[in-house]
């Protein structure tokens, strides 16, 4: 395959955390630009550059009855510049944000905005999806599921699509682990591969926030 590309998003969702402990946390501000680059996927799973402990023998927990995570309809969303990522989207105000060398995180209890970017020489397809992305998913993310592998259509361009359920990192405080619903979106322009990525709890009614964010998303 002729692509160059960042070991499916620098091991993917297992490098945030990792970079997390070297980023600066800041909450965001209309308007604000960040001038830092962030960690790698997602902060609800263990960090790459390590395999995370238990991934391959942790089964998937419990998915609530009354699932947590609904993002209030009212909520009022943020325009965010991310520089070096080359991009701008949409969050809802008031999430906390996290930058890392390569992705930035933007969380709200257990819901997760996560954008990352890495050089690349052609567009991702459902094959290499499957072929590259797929089996690093399956041996760095806590409980792996793979739902779907598709192609959907953004306003900024065509990108692949792949729709999983994983486990959050445990509570940190109770231990608590959430199954989660985890929309990865990966879209390629001028030379670089852009990946939105989106995490709310199994169940939440998050379908009109997840759609406001991923139809924000533009190129800078």
């Amino acid at each position: 395959m002729a692509r160059t590309r960042w070991t499916v998003g620098a091991a993917l969702t297992a490098l945030v955390l990792a970079a997390c402990a070297s980023s600066t946390t800041t909450a965001p501000t209309p308007g604000g630009v960040i001038t830092t680059s962030p960690p790698a996927v997602q902060t609800t799973t263990p960090p790459a550059g390590s395999t995370p402990t238990g991934v391959a023998s942790q089964a998937p927990v419990a998915v609530e009855v009354h699932p947590p995570g609904d993002i209030s309809d009212t909520i009022a969303y943020v325009a965010h510049t991310i520089t070096k990522g080359g991009v701008s989207v949409k969050i809802p105000e008031g999430w906390a944000q996290t930058n890392g060398s390569t992705a930035v995180n933007f969380t709200d209890k257990l819901n997760t905005v996560n954008v990352s970017w890495a050089p690349a020489t052609a567009a991702p397809t459902i094959a290499s999806a499957k072929k590259t992305e797929v089996p690093v998913l399956q041996q760095t993310v806590l409980a792996f599921q793979l739902k779907s592998v598709t192609t959907a259509t953004l306003p900024a361009g065509p990108a692949v699509l792949i729709t999983y359920e994983d486990n959050s990192a445990p509570n940190s405080v109770t231990g608590k682990q959430y199954r989660e619903t985890v929309l990865r979106y990966e879209l390629f322009h001028n030379g670089q591969e852009t990946v939105l990525t989106l995490l709310s709890p199994v169940g939440a009614d998050n379908v009109d926030p997840w759609r406001i964010v991923t139809e924000s998303l533009q190129w800078r």
